[in-house]
């Protein structure tokens, strides 16, 4: 398949007559084809295809294709029939979830697979090809919408309970092999298969339920992450503290070691005081927005208006400009129009002009705002005033620095308890139930401050890394974010810049087109 072939193709189903001979010349735009039929063209590959991105049905049957490829940007296609090629697996089609008719008769494809994105598809004939396992033919109860089928011509269609088996596994099928499935036939289905059917639904519930789980915990998260606390409203900080740090999981069995449940509680206290900061966030952000889009929209209701009254007498003017038949008057008529032109070029640049002063204020409010708002979540997190062990109730009292002393605190505990541990071992005074791998740790003196010391270290780094990836991140946000919208008002103002100067150019080319007709 080559662009000659395609655009061969388009020219042949396209319009006839002078609207097809007008299209010829003009050249016909392949995102604008809906309709495409590339059957019987010896085509080996699928290529090519990438424009077409308007496309809603496309034959390629009767060629030589051996893979499904180069349709990713057919992401508007509903009707689709590769039948009669030489393809012997189904892939490629993750992009194509309008689909609805799906043909793949006489091929070599021996797995129903791969279409699991095909959510809307109604139809689906792919008999003549190579499917053996009537199991496989379940994959397709995933089609809710599905109401024909056409298996005819493979080996499992020769199964002696091939169609109360499909009846049974498709319940919601209306036709098979192109034949009605009626009501007695689904009835006999279900009482020869009701135990395996009821079985089948049990795990789909339970498979759906675990899925929607799932997706709820993936929107939480992704809140979470907007609101750059993901993981600390609940242990999962600590836990990571411990879970790769073998030295203090021996560390805690020694008797008297506290567990460190406090920092649970500033990491919950972190993320409620985040999540709430980003409702506050989002409100500025939203009502930014509308004070912005409202001056917009007032000014092009302002230029729309200059427009309107220029318009009302251009159309006399240029009358008047055709039917003055002396010299003198023309001039001064010529001379008027493009003194208009220019007043009202002017007019609305500087509308223009006042718009971008007023929109460069609401800009650096709102970054005065934002970046306020983003200092304030910092020093809640960081910290910038002195810091006392206790949870303190206000919330915008710095978390971080009182997980880093609640550490602090549990390594000098842990460490007199090492020290008060190695004496009773050294005068073989120790409690019986100390486990083996927590009794070998009391060698020397040197070990054990070793351990107690790496475990310290792997503890407060994970608490600075957590630090670092939060305000980095919140920082990184507010940085995009405010370039975001400068560079889109730079590119919203040259872009009506270049419109003022487009239509005045465009009146001015008008007057230049009257005056040379006449």
């Amino acid at each position: 398949m080559d662009e000659k072939i395609l655009q061969e193709a388009v020219e042949e189903q396209g319009p006839k007559e002078e609207a097809g001979h007008i299209s010829k010349e003009e050249g016909i735009s392949f995102n604008a084809v809906l309709q495409l039929r590339l059957e019987y063209k010896n085509i080996l590959k699928i290529e090519h295809l990438w424009e077409f991105t308007s496309l809603t049905k496309l034959q390629l049957n009767n060629n030589l294709i051996q893979k499904i490829e180069g349709l990713a940007n057919l992401t508007n296609i509903k009707w689709l029939d590769l039948s009669f090629n030489n393809i012997e697996k189904i892939e490629g089609l993750e992009t194509l979830t309008k689909l609805e008719d799906l043909t793949f008769y006489n091929n070599k494809i021996s797995c129903i697979e791969n279409m699991d994105a095909l959510n809307n598809l109604t139809f689906f004939g792919i008999g003549n090809n190579c499917l053996g396992q009537l199991d496989n033919v379940i994959y397709l109860r995933r089609f809710k919408n599905l109401h024909t089928l056409n298996l005819a011509g493979n080996p499992l269609a020769q199964e002696a309970n091939y169609k109360l088996f499909i009846a049974a596994y498709l319940s919601d099928l209306a036709y098979l092999d192109y034949r009605l499935l009626n009501g007695e036939t689904k009835k006999q289905a279900f009482a020869k298969y009701q135990y395996a059917i009821e079985e089948i639904r049990h795990n789909e519930l339970q498979t759906l339920k675990a899925t929607e789980a799932e997706q709820k915990r993936q929107e939480e998260l992704q809140q979470h992450q907007e609101a750059f606390v993901e993981n600390l409203n609940g242990s999962q900080l600590f836990d990571s503290m411990f879970a790769q740090d073998p030295e203090a999981q021996k560390l805690n069995q020694l008797p008297g070691v506290a567990v460190l449940l406090q920092l649970v509680g500033l990491c919950i206290q972190m993320f409620e005081s985040g999540f709430a900061e980003q409702k506050l966030r989002e409100a500025e952000v939203k009502a930014f927005l509308e004070v912005l889009q409202e001056a917009v929209r007032e000014k092009q209701q302002r230029s729309a208006q200059l427009v309107s009254d220029f318009e009302k007498h251009r159309k006399k003017r240029i009358l008047d400009l055709k039917q003055v038949e002396d010299a003198a008057k023309e001039e001064a008529q010529v001379n008027q129009y493009m003194t208009e032109i220019k007043t009202l070029g002017d007019s609305c640049l500087l509308l223009e002009l006042q718009l971008v002063d007023q929109l460069e204020e609401i800009i650096k409010d709102f970054e005065r705002n934002i970046t306020d708002m983003v200092g304030s979540f910092n020093e809640t997190v960081q910290g910038i005033y002195p810091f006392h062990t206790i949870v303190h109730s206000n919330p915008h009292y710095a978390l971080a620095p009182l997980c880093r002393d609640l550490e602090n605190n549990l390594h000098e505990v842990i460490k007199d308890i090492a020290m008060a541990t190695l004496e009773k071992v050294a005068k073989n005074e120790v409690e019986d139930d100390l486990p083996d791998v927590v009794r070998a740790l009391f060698v020397d003196k040197e070990t054990v401050m070793n351990a107690v010391g790496a475990s310290h270290d792997s503890h407060m780094s994970r608490i600075d890394n957590r630090e670092d990836k939060l305000v980095t991140r919140i920082n990184a946000w507010m940085m995009n974010l405010i370039k975001k919208i400068q560079d889109e008002e730079v590119w919203r103002n040259r872009k009506c810049i270049s419109e003022i100067q487009y239509f005045i150019q465009h009146l001015r080319n008008q007057l230049e087109e009257v005056l040379h007709h006449e």
